[in-house]
């Protein structure tokens, strides 16, 4: 990004900065997981986006999940905390946490959201082309791994 950009983006930013908060939903299926198509890159990616100011972690990823899949959702369990510098996203000019929560299916009907145009349920070995601003293919792997191992304890870096 040119450096003028970047320079307005931080302009108007008052305080101390910190990460801004990325939370994904891990929906699992009969050994596959859901997924959505990004309209904006014609990509996947697990359903998700920025924290809204007022609600909670497990309160923005059930709104995420209903407005990008139709599925009502209910969260479950925290799977990973991490730092989006750690891993090999997209070049961002701000600094992001992205919190990954398992949410169980208990309603509502598959249809596309205003930021989604295809859902679908994926198994670890038929991944799509993935948003790799919002997950990597290794994030992925990594959520499958609580399918496997249900005990398995919450990962963060």
């Amino acid at each position: 990004m040119e450096r003028e950009k970047i320079e307005a983006l931080f302009a108007k930013e008052e305080g101390y900065q910190t990460p801004k908060v990325d939370v994904r939903g891990v929906v699992f299926k009969e050994n596959r997981m859901l997924l959505v198509r990004e309209r904006a890159e014609s990509r996947w990616s697990l359903p998700g986006g920025f924290c809204d100011v007022g609600l909670s972690a497990a309160e923005n990823i059930v709104k995420e999940i209903r407005e990008e899949s139709g599925y009502e959702s209910e969260a479950v369990k925290l799977l990973a905390l991490l730092d989006m510098n750690k891993h090999p996203h997209t070049p961002q000019p701000y600094h992001y946490y992205k919190i990954f929560i398992q949410c169980e299916r208990i309603g509502g009907i598959e249809s596309s959201g205003i930021e989604t145009d295809q859902i679908g349920f994926f198994a670890r070995d038929e991944l799509p082309t993935l948003s790799i601003g919002r997950n990597t293919e290794e994030q992925i792997k990594m959520m499958f791994a609580f399918y496997d191992d249900p005990l398995k304890q919450s990962i963060f870096d």
